[in-house]
């Protein structure tokens, strides 16, 4: 199995117009995702290469039965497309689009959770997800990550994302679904979010979990891990090496008062049981171990 989509997934893509939308949306088509529309008011009625454009979302769901969609439009309009998916019924939004506004990213996170409870944001600032062999939605490289299972992968950081697949490829490990939540402090799916599908996944045997720092929600979900996971799991931590004090890299990179920094993080996640790698081969190495005693 697969958590959050799978081979069954539809998906409407909101820019697939745009360069970005339509590179990706016909990539994640040739993958063999189910991409079945488009969404652009001022060419409705169009294609990309045979995918329907419409006006809403609403009309795009009515005619092609998607469940999900993909956002790749400028940062000032995610708002209004993340608003307008989840008030057509849309299950699973990805938004892949970057700097987003915080003030935007917690006015529709707290909107979605009071109103649109069974609708899952993924984002913004994000790599997507994907099923291996199933569905990828966003811009994560397909041929790195191996189909079959038996690990689930959770991260916030969008290279580590793919260099994390890459690792357990080269070990000939295969993954049901790998996460990429992004970095932005609001983020619409939370770590513990993905621990917690992945816990009920029967096909997800071992997580790997790619922190950084700033933030809590690593020493969350050590907290998670610790009294709810049964699964094993491997992690890296990036940022060891960053000045104290010093706020690195994009917006979720904050530390402050002695919590969110590497150290404080990889010893809440060790606490826990996970096994923590100094760097991204490592914890590949240490899932190796994992996996080949399941």
């Amino acid at each position: 199995m697969s958590i959050f989509v799978d081979e069954n997934t539809k998906v409407i893509y909101q820019g697939l117009t745009g360069s970005q939308g339509r590179y990706y949306g016909l990539l994640n088509k040739a993958y063999g995702t189910q991409v079945v529309g488009g969404v652009n008011p001022k060419k409705a009625g169009t294609d990309v290469d045979g995918i329907p454009v419409f006006a809403t979302v609403a009309e795009a769901m009515a005619a092609t039965g998607a469940t999900a969609s993909c956002i790749f439009i400028p940062a000032p309009g995610v708002k209004d497309a993340v608003l307008e998916a989840a008030e057509a019924g849309i299950e699973f939004i990805a938004a892949i689009t970057e700097g987003v506004p915080a003030h935007d990213e917690a006015y529709f996170f707290n909107v979605l959770k009071r109103d649109f409870p069974n609708t899952r944001l993924l984002g913004p600032n994000c790599p997507g997800i994907i099923s291996p062999g199933k569905c990828n939605i966003g811009i994560t490289a397909g041929h790195i990550a191996k189909p079959g299972g038996p690990v689930g992968i959770v991260s916030r950081s969008g290279t580590l994302t793919y260099q994390a697949l890459y690792e357990l490829q080269q070990k000939d490990i295969g993954v049901t679904t790998c996460v990429g939540i992004g970095g932005d402090p609001v983020p619409g799916t939370s770590f513990i979010d993905c621990l917690q599908a992945f816990e009920a996944d029967p096909d997800t045997k071992a997580v790997m979990m790619i922190g950084e720092i700033g933030g809590t929600g690593e020493e969350e979900a050590a907290d998670f891990i610790k009294n709810h996971m049964t699964k094993p799991l491997s992690s890296y931590i990036a940022g060891v090496t960053a000045p104290p004090g010093k706020k690195m890299g994009h917006a979720g990179a904050i530390v402050s008062g002695g919590k969110g920094t590497a150290a404080a993080k990889m010893e809440a996640l060790r606490d826990a049981g996970v096994l923590v790698g100094d760097n991204p081969t490592e914890a590949g190495e240490l899932m190796a171990q994992i996996v080949a005693k399941l």
